[in-house]
């Protein structure tokens, strides 16, 4: 069986795919540790797996699990009075060397699936060498532990969302970028948006005209991304949302910071390096990873 492109599977057949021998210098992480241990972890921490679903491509070369996952223990009334928002845990690992092993906590649209990848991802893949394995594990269990707070932001986020108006115009203006600028979507995906927006498949319970629907309209097209791009994506969309959409303008209006002139000076006049000591010297205690975008920066900042 050879996936051409992305395509739904299931954990038997991951597990039973066989090992690549990449040498000493290339430590592989099986699709059966990984989904063993973030079974055990997601249990051991208080989750119930309400679903489960598994992707791959070339092989099972690259595969994905995703989790919709509820705490069974909590106490946090945000999180037990949530009716549109499911918590969801998500992983991507690749026998082929072509992406690192990540995972994050999410959440997904409870009446279309579309998911919510938000926050601490890149502080969380790692390359396939030397301990990754143990690595991963460490990467799992940091990432569940702090589940509950991690979902509690993205509720945030969506009301924010929830309460701010983008016009059509505005709405193709950022398709543009998201396209062109920040190459978060193909044109395929944007065939996708533009019926969504003309003709929504669901109801986000909010009008056209809002942030929130747009935001779900370019969700449900990232379905379509490849497995070792899908997390990285939704990840770059969501903080291209908050910090251009929401964070930006709100800022801009009440005269806090101008993020206009500090993406300019991101983009233009620092190397990653130079963002690194900056940030480090300030706080002692946020972890840059090398892939880190601009955009994403300026959210985590104005977040903290």
């Amino acid at each position: 069986m050879r996936y051409k492109r992305a395509t739904e599977t299931t954990q038997v057949y991951l597990e039973n795919q066989p090992l690549p021998n990449h040498g000493e210098s290339y430590t592989v992480v099986s699709h059966k540790a990984v989904i063993d241990n973030t079974k055990r972890l997601l249990e051991d921490s208080g989750f119930a797996i309400r679903r489960e679903v598994y992707r791959a491509n070339m092989n099972a070369q690259v595969a994905q699990g995703v989790y919709h996952i509820y705490p069974t223990q909590s106490i946090d009334d945000q999180i037990n009075d949530e009716t549109e928002l499911g918590m969801m845990f998500a992983w991507t690992n690749s026998y082929d060397k072509s992406t690192r092993f990540q995972c994050a906590i999410g959440a997904h649209v409870i009446v279309c699936s579309n998911g919510l990848i938000a926050g601490d991802m890149m502080n969380f893949k790692r390359k396939h060498v030397g301990s990754a394995d143990y690595d991963m594990i460490m990467q799992l269990s940091n990432q569940i532990k702090n589940g509950e707070k991690r979902y509690k932001s993205i509720i945030t986020d969506r009301d924010s969302l929830k309460n701010t108006i983008l016009s059509k115009r505005e709405q193709s203006e950022l398709l543009g970028r998201l396209f062109a600028d920040e190459e978060i979507i193909t044109s395929t995906q944007i065939s996708c948006i533009k019926k969504e927006m003309d003709k929504p498949s669901y109801d986000y319970n909010c009008d056209d005209d809002n942030a929130w629907a747009f935001y779900n309209h370019v969700t449900h097209s990232l379905k379509k991304s490849p497995p070792n791009n899908w997390m990285q994506d939704s990840q770059d969309f969501h903080d291209f949302m908050m910090t251009e959409v929401v964070i930006q303008p709100s800022a801009n209006l009440s005269g806090d910071v101008d993020f206009s002139n500090l993406k300019t000076t991101v983009d233009e006049t620092f190397d990653i390096a130079d963002v690194e000591d900056i940030v480090n010297e300030k706080t002692g205690a946020i972890e840059i990873d090398e892939d880190i975008t601009p955009t994403q920066l300026i959210h985590d900042m104005y977040s903290s």
